[in-house]
């Protein structure tokens, strides 16, 4: 396969389908997937094409070697006698990331300790001196995964995690992860083939990534720093080819993106982040409440929002919920709305019967992405004219 190599996209749950749809698309080739992660061969472009480009995904890794250990001491020899000057020099910095499944290994800041242990001894007996640790912007970020007594070391290709954008400077209480609002998007099918709404906008995020995916813009374009940058093998002529090849596929869009808030905070926000992801010209938001709307034309309506999920916000979760279908169901007419909760008590008073119901983890929080028809007249009559 010529200079292609394995690679690994980690993701969140349920989002391996798309992942894998996104890596078809990109050129990627032998794809897998995995539970909460994808693998696929590609060569040093397309590493650089995928952590530009993957909506989805939250790092790219390259695996380096795998060996299994059964104690502590084994995991250091092992580590210690791996060629790191290959890959760093004795003046660089490291980062460890662990994650470990075992009932030998339970410890995850242990293990990262005793690989960085065994990784800074072996430069300080060849040469005398050890690079120092740098948890932020190293010039090599380590991962070690551990299952069972199968242990697995990688290189982060992409550092800080990929669902940090860059256009993000101010959020709201409970803000939306960038990844989980690109994947639910993808989820409900968006495209960019109609108008688009998002009725409780907050900082923006969902507005941002409908943009980007309407517009066919890389959703990374903005980050300031990949982790490959301070890789030996760093090509910036190929990355700069790349970057022109994905901007020269980016879209026009003919539909219009708005986003509501009632909050002046939040619109105040959510202006901000659109003008730091330079998309201004596509997305307009208003200061206005979603129970006090009504549908502003008889064109189709894609529709995606977080509602409060009485987590951190005191609101009559039955009440609100209520609100919701009513505001649908009596003024949206001819719209596919979505929204995502994990306060799946409130959902049965939403007084519709949604015909999707997607699970998936708004952080640590079990949720579930619902569609909702919202039908012109009657269903009956809907289905009539179909």
């Amino acid at each position: 396969m010529g200079n292609n190599f394995k690679m690994i996209a980690k993701t969140m749950y349920g989002f391996e389908p798309i992942l894998a749809k996104e890596l078809l698309a990109l050129g990627a080739m032998d794809i897998k997937e995995g539970t909460r992660n994808v693998s696929f061969y590609g060569d040093n472009g397309f590493m650089y094409k995928a952590n530009l480009c993957l909506r989805t995904a939250i790092k790219i890794l390259k695996p380096y070697t795998s060996f299994k250990i059964y104690s502590e001491d084994d995991l250091y020899k092992q580590v210690y006698d791996l060629s790191w000057e290959e890959f760093m020099d004795v003046d660089d910095t490291l980062a460890i990331d662990a994650t470990v499944h075992s009932e030998t290994f339970t410890h995850s800041k242990y293990i990262s300790l005793k690989t960085k242990d065994a990784i800074v001894d072996r430069f300080r007996d060849k040469y005398g001196k050890r690079p120092s640790v740098d948890l932020d912007f190293p010039t090599l970020r380590i991962n070690v995964h551990i299952d069972r007594n199968m242990c697995n070391i990688s290189f982060d290709s992409s550092g800080q995690s990929l669902h940090k954008r860059g256009y993000k400077t101010a959020t709201n209480i409970a803000p939306i992860n960038e990844v989980l609002a690109a994947g639910m998007l993808l989820h409900s099918g968006w495209a960019g083939q109609s108008d688009f709404l998002d009725p409780m906008c907050g900082s923006g995020t969902l507005l941002i990534e409908a943009a980007m995916i309407a517009c066919n813009i890389p959703p990374n374009l903005n980050r300031k720093e990949f982790a490959f940058e301070k890789w030996k093998d760093w090509d910036a002529d190929l990355f700069e080819k790349i970057e022109e090849s994905v901007l020269k596929k980016i879209k026009e869009f003919h539909f219009s993106i708005k986003g509501y808030d009632k909050a002046p905070s939040a619109v105040h926000k959510a202006i901000d982040n659109v003008e730091n992801a330079n998309l201004s010209e596509f997305i307009k938001i208003e200061r206005k409440d979603f129970f006090e709307s009504e549908k502003e034309n008889e064109r189709h309506l894609h529709m995606v929002f977080n509602p409060p999920y009485g987590e951190r916000l005191d609101i009559d979760m039955p009440v609100f919920y209520k609100k919701i279908g009513d505001t649908l169901k009596q003024n949206y007419p001819g719209t596919q709305a979505w929204f995502i909760t994990s306060n799946l008590e409130a959902i049965k008073h939403v007084g519709l019967r949604p015909s999707r119901k997607i699970k998936m983890y708004n952080g640590a929080l079990e949720s579930k992405l619902l569609r909702y028809d919202i039908y012109e007249g009657s269903k009956k009559k809907a289905n009539q004219e179909d």
